[in-house]
């Protein structure tokens, strides 16, 4: 692999006057009240297929709430979450749980299974979404944990692993299935700057080895407009800025300004 301290090139491939590539996700009008707080106003987004967005904004702005209605795991108030032109939230139960073959989930801190190793975290989808038998298994586990480089780790227990060991067994248990689409809250949080960068290298690679649609939210602000194709960014519940790396971290506008300096002088006063 790689120095993870350099981004890996490229790592942009929208074809040249289409930057961004047709949505393959679409949230329209979509407003979510959780226990009275408007968390998500009337949201409009477009995630383009085949590339890595990020989205980005302070913390409880409502990005891992706008995760959960991509993949259906939640409902909105109002409004629609459209898969291919389809309304999610019209789909049946059975529907849904066959549509959700399509993604990959890497949760906040990995969100691993304590009381099982490597190899039986990453073998879980598999084993409650698929009827391979044993060898399929074991190969398709064996090959995956090659491509994040955790082979020899299968006997291992989260307990006995890194914080980036952990982020790597997420991302092989969320790429085993082999999704059109990999969702990541914060894959990054908590790790230092070298173990940061080199799993933001291997998100990086595993993109151009199999191109899934990625939607990563991220603090790693300005260090995250490296390694994406489209930035989403998120303020009061609104998306306030949307557009390549270049144009967000150009904005004129006054709150994502201070995002990408992280300045504390601007409409956001913490002190």
């Amino acid at each position: 692999m790689s120095d993870p301290g350099i981004p890996c090139e490229p790592c942009s491939v929208g074809p040249p006057g289409d930057p961004e590539g047709e949505p393959i996700l679409r949230l329209e009008g979509v407003e979510t009240v959780l226990e009275g707080k408007k968390v998500l106003d009337h949201i409009d987004l477009d995630v383009p297929r085949n590339r890595i967005t990020a989205i980005i904004g302070l913390s409880g702005a409502g990005k891992s709430v706008l995760l959960r209605h991509m993949i259906g795991l939640m409902k909105p108030d109002r409004g629609r979450v459209l898969l291919d032109g389809a309304d999610l939230m019209k789909y049946s139960r059975k529907e849904l749980f066959e549509v959700r073959k399509r993604f990959g989930m890497l949760f906040q801190s990995g969100a691993l299974f304590d009381s099982l190793d490597v190899f039986e975290n990453v073998a879980f989808p598999l084993r409650e979404k698929t009827n391979l038998d044993e060898t399929g298994i074991r190969e398709r586990v064996r090959v995956i944990l090659r491509k994040v480089g955790l082979e020899g780790s299968e006997e291992k227990f989260p307990d006995e692993l890194s914080g980036g060991m952990v982020r790597r067994v997420a991302l092989a248990r969320a790429m085993v299935m082999d999704p059109e689409i990999i969702l990541l809250d914060e894959p990054t949080t908590g790790l230092d700057p070298i173990i940061r960068n080199s799993i933001l290298n291997l998100i990086c690679r595993t993109y151009q080895d199999h191109k899934f649609t990625m939607v990563m939210i991220s603090h790693d602000i300005p260090d995250i407009f490296h390694w994406c194709h489209h930035v989403v960014v998120v303020h009061g519940g609104k998306v306030i800025e949307a557009g390549s790396p270049e144009a967000v971290r150009n904005s004129t506008n006054p709150f994502v300004r201070q995002l990408v300096e992280g300045d504390i002088h601007g409409p956001v006063q913490l002190m």
